[in-house]
Protein backbone atom coordinates (compact mmCIF):
# COMPACT_ATOMS: atom_id res chain seq x y z
CA UNK A 1 0.00 0.00 0.00
CA UNK A 2 1.86 3.49 -0.90
CA UNK A 3 1.05 6.20 1.02
CA UNK A 4 1.47 9.85 -0.43
CA UNK A 5 4.66 11.51 1.49
CA UNK A 6 5.10 15.34 2.26
CA UNK A 7 7.82 15.16 -0.44
CA UNK A 8 5.16 14.46 -3.52
CA UNK A 9 2.69 16.93 -2.02
CA UNK A 10 5.04 19.77 -1.15
CA UNK A 11 5.47 22.97 -3.19
CA UNK A 12 8.88 23.46 -4.63
CA UNK A 13 10.64 25.43 -5.53
CA UNK A 14 10.35 27.60 -2.57
CA UNK A 15 9.91 31.52 -2.21
CA UNK A 16 11.75 32.50 0.82
CA UNK A 17 13.24 35.18 2.55
CA UNK A 18 16.57 36.45 4.23
CA UNK A 19 16.24 37.30 7.50
CA UNK A 20 17.36 40.82 7.12
CA UNK A 21 14.93 41.48 4.48
CA UNK A 22 12.62 44.57 5.56
CA UNK A 23 9.03 45.36 5.79
CA UNK A 24 8.07 46.22 2.38
CA UNK A 25 9.92 44.06 0.53
CA UNK A 26 8.57 41.23 2.27
CA UNK A 27 4.91 42.51 1.24
CA UNK A 28 5.95 42.92 -2.20
CA UNK A 29 7.39 39.33 -2.22
CA UNK A 30 4.36 37.82 -0.91
CA UNK A 31 1.61 39.70 -3.58
CA UNK A 32 4.59 39.13 -6.38
CA UNK A 33 4.33 35.47 -5.68
CA UNK A 34 0.57 35.36 -4.77
CA UNK A 35 1.61 33.64 -1.51
CA UNK A 36 0.19 34.27 1.94
CA UNK A 37 3.48 32.96 3.83
CA UNK A 38 7.29 32.37 3.33
CA UNK A 39 9.76 30.63 5.14
CA UNK A 40 12.22 32.97 6.18
CA UNK A 41 16.51 31.37 5.80
CA UNK A 42 19.70 31.92 7.52
CA UNK A 43 22.88 32.13 5.19
CA UNK A 44 23.08 27.90 4.93
CA UNK A 45 19.75 28.29 3.52
CA UNK A 46 18.08 26.64 6.57
CA UNK A 47 14.55 27.80 7.45
CA UNK A 48 14.68 30.24 11.03
CA UNK A 49 11.01 31.03 11.23
CA UNK A 50 7.88 31.68 9.14
CA UNK A 51 6.61 35.33 7.75
CA UNK A 52 2.71 35.56 7.57
CA UNK A 53 0.64 37.72 6.66
CA UNK A 54 -0.58 37.56 9.50
CA UNK A 55 2.90 38.97 11.09
CA UNK A 56 2.74 41.65 8.89
CA UNK A 57 -0.75 42.79 9.97
CA UNK A 58 0.69 43.25 13.21
CA UNK A 59 2.44 46.30 12.47
CA UNK A 60 -1.11 47.65 11.92
CA UNK A 61 -3.08 46.20 14.08
CA UNK A 62 -0.71 47.50 16.31
CA UNK A 63 -0.84 51.21 15.48
CA UNK A 64 -2.90 53.76 16.82
CA UNK A 65 -6.32 54.37 14.98
CA UNK A 66 -6.20 57.13 12.46
CA UNK A 67 -9.75 58.43 13.48
CA UNK A 68 -9.55 58.62 16.82
CA UNK A 69 -12.46 56.53 17.49
CA UNK A 70 -10.88 53.12 18.65
CA UNK A 71 -8.44 52.11 21.47
CA UNK A 72 -5.20 50.52 21.29
CA UNK A 73 -5.87 47.41 21.65
CA UNK A 74 -4.02 45.83 24.46
CA UNK A 75 -0.89 43.50 23.25
CA UNK A 76 1.56 41.16 24.80
CA UNK A 77 4.92 41.85 25.17
CA UNK A 78 6.00 39.59 22.37
CA UNK A 79 2.94 41.04 20.23
CA UNK A 80 4.35 44.70 20.57
CA UNK A 81 8.14 43.75 19.98
CA UNK A 82 6.53 42.44 16.24
CA UNK A 83 4.55 45.23 15.83
CA UNK A 84 7.83 47.06 15.96
CA UNK A 85 9.88 45.11 13.82
CA UNK A 86 11.07 46.37 10.90
CA UNK A 87 12.67 42.45 9.55
CA UNK A 88 12.20 39.44 8.43
CA UNK A 89 13.49 38.04 11.88
CA UNK A 90 12.16 40.26 13.81
CA UNK A 91 8.40 40.13 12.59
CA UNK A 92 8.61 36.00 11.81
CA UNK A 93 6.94 33.29 13.68
CA UNK A 94 9.59 31.46 15.17
CA UNK A 95 11.18 28.77 15.59
CA UNK A 96 9.95 26.86 12.25
CA UNK A 97 8.17 23.82 12.90
CA UNK A 98 9.43 21.65 10.06
CA UNK A 99 8.63 18.31 8.09
CA UNK A 100 10.81 15.90 6.49
CA UNK A 101 10.15 14.51 3.02
CA UNK A 102 9.28 11.18 4.08
CA UNK A 103 6.26 11.85 6.33
CA UNK A 104 2.95 10.47 5.49
CA UNK A 105 0.13 12.90 5.19
CA UNK A 106 -1.08 11.61 8.66
CA UNK A 107 2.27 12.37 10.02
CA UNK A 108 2.59 16.54 8.61
CA UNK A 109 -1.67 16.68 9.60
CA UNK A 110 -0.71 15.80 13.22
CA UNK A 111 2.02 17.88 13.85
CA UNK A 112 -0.11 20.96 12.27
CA UNK A 113 -2.66 19.83 14.34
CA UNK A 114 -0.46 20.07 17.30
CA UNK A 115 1.49 23.09 16.51
CA UNK A 116 -1.20 25.16 15.38
CA UNK A 117 0.07 26.16 12.20
CA UNK A 118 -0.78 25.84 8.25
CA UNK A 119 2.27 24.76 6.54
CA UNK A 120 5.92 23.97 7.23
CA UNK A 121 8.72 24.04 5.28
CA UNK A 122 9.91 20.89 4.10
CA UNK A 123 13.75 20.11 5.27
CA UNK A 124 16.52 17.47 4.08
CA UNK A 125 18.49 15.74 7.07
CA UNK A 126 20.86 19.10 7.35
CA UNK A 127 18.29 21.60 8.13
CA UNK A 128 18.38 22.67 4.56
CA UNK A 129 15.21 23.87 2.77
CA UNK A 130 13.57 21.69 -0.12
CA UNK A 131 9.83 22.77 -0.58
CA UNK A 132 7.14 23.91 1.87
CA UNK A 133 3.77 22.13 2.53
CA UNK A 134 0.23 23.56 3.68
CA UNK A 135 -2.74 22.34 4.94
CA UNK A 136 -4.11 22.82 1.01
CA UNK A 137 -1.56 20.14 -0.11
CA UNK A 138 -2.55 17.77 2.29
CA UNK A 139 -6.01 17.99 1.29
CA UNK A 140 -5.24 16.65 -2.32
CA UNK A 141 -5.31 13.37 -1.42
CA UNK A 142 -9.04 13.43 -1.22
CA UNK A 143 -9.32 14.16 -4.76
CA UNK A 144 -8.13 10.95 -5.62
CA UNK A 145 -10.66 9.03 -7.83
CA UNK A 146 -12.81 6.74 -6.53
CA UNK A 147 -11.73 4.15 -8.91
CA UNK A 148 -8.23 4.42 -7.36
CA UNK A 149 -9.24 4.11 -3.86
CA UNK A 150 -11.41 1.02 -4.57
CA UNK A 151 -8.86 -1.00 -7.09
CA UNK A 152 -5.98 -0.24 -3.97
CA UNK A 153 -8.40 -1.93 -1.29
CA UNK A 154 -9.46 -4.66 -3.58
CA UNK A 155 -6.62 -5.29 -4.83
CA UNK A 156 -3.58 -4.34 -2.12
CA UNK A 157 -4.83 -5.35 1.31
CA UNK A 158 -7.96 -8.09 0.54
CA UNK A 159 -6.25 -9.84 -2.39
CA UNK A 160 -2.21 -9.31 -1.41
CA UNK A 161 -2.16 -8.16 2.13
CA UNK A 162 -5.09 -10.27 3.40
CA UNK A 163 -5.08 -12.80 0.91
CA UNK A 164 -9.13 -13.32 0.93
CA UNK A 165 -11.01 -14.46 -2.24
CA UNK A 166 -12.18 -12.01 -4.79
CA UNK A 167 -15.72 -12.73 -3.53
CA UNK A 168 -15.12 -12.48 0.24
CA UNK A 169 -15.61 -8.29 0.39
CA UNK A 170 -17.16 -6.35 -2.08
CA UNK A 171 -16.30 -2.83 -2.38
CA UNK A 172 -18.36 0.42 -3.08
CA UNK A 173 -16.36 3.54 -3.12
CA UNK A 174 -18.25 7.09 -3.68
CA UNK A 175 -16.80 10.05 -2.72
CA UNK A 176 -14.24 8.68 -1.24
CA UNK A 177 -16.87 6.73 1.30
CA UNK A 178 -16.09 3.14 1.35
CA UNK A 179 -19.03 0.21 1.92
CA UNK A 180 -17.72 -2.82 2.38
CA UNK A 181 -19.78 -6.35 2.30
CA UNK A 182 -19.73 -10.04 2.66
CA UNK A 183 -17.79 -12.37 5.03
CA UNK A 184 -14.42 -13.61 6.58
CA UNK A 185 -13.90 -16.80 8.61
CA UNK A 186 -13.08 -14.80 11.87
CA UNK A 187 -14.48 -11.81 13.69
CA UNK A 188 -11.15 -10.66 14.13
CA UNK A 189 -10.26 -10.43 10.95
CA UNK A 190 -13.32 -7.54 10.61
CA UNK A 191 -11.62 -4.72 12.54
CA UNK A 192 -8.09 -5.66 10.41
CA UNK A 193 -9.70 -4.85 7.50
CA UNK A 194 -11.49 -1.66 8.38
CA UNK A 195 -8.33 0.01 9.86
CA UNK A 196 -6.40 -1.10 6.68
CA UNK A 197 -9.50 0.66 4.80
CA UNK A 198 -9.22 4.00 6.93
CA UNK A 199 -5.78 4.50 5.95
CA UNK A 200 -6.09 4.14 2.17
CA UNK A 201 -5.03 7.95 0.72
CA UNK A 202 -8.02 9.55 -0.69
CA UNK A 203 -10.59 7.22 1.68
CA UNK A 204 -13.29 9.59 4.19
CA UNK A 205 -14.80 7.33 5.96
CA UNK A 206 -15.92 3.45 5.93
CA UNK A 207 -18.94 1.82 6.44
CA UNK A 208 -18.68 -1.82 6.92
CA UNK A 209 -21.49 -4.61 6.86
CA UNK A 210 -19.37 -7.87 7.12
CA UNK A 211 -20.10 -11.05 8.63
CA UNK A 212 -18.21 -13.61 10.21
CA UNK A 213 -18.23 -17.39 10.83
CA UNK A 214 -16.39 -18.20 13.61
CA UNK A 215 -16.11 -15.38 16.57
CA UNK A 216 -12.71 -15.79 17.93
CA UNK A 217 -12.74 -12.91 20.14
CA UNK A 218 -14.84 -14.38 22.95
CA UNK A 219 -17.75 -12.29 21.87
CA UNK A 220 -21.09 -13.75 20.50
CA UNK A 221 -21.08 -15.66 17.08
CA UNK A 222 -22.75 -13.87 14.09
CA UNK A 223 -23.79 -16.38 11.36
CA UNK A 224 -21.83 -15.73 7.85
Amino acid sequence: MHHRTVGELMTRPVVRAPRDMPFKELVALLTEHDVTAVPVVDDSGRPVGVLSEADLLRKSSGQADPSGLLPLPHLEAWERAKARGARAEELMSAPAVCARPEWTVVEAARVMSDRNVRRLPVVDETGELLGIVSRGDLLRVFLRHDDAIRDEIEGDLLRRTLRLAPSAVTVEVRQGEVTLDGSVETRSLVPVIVRLCRGVDGVVSVDEHIAYGTDDTGGSAMAA
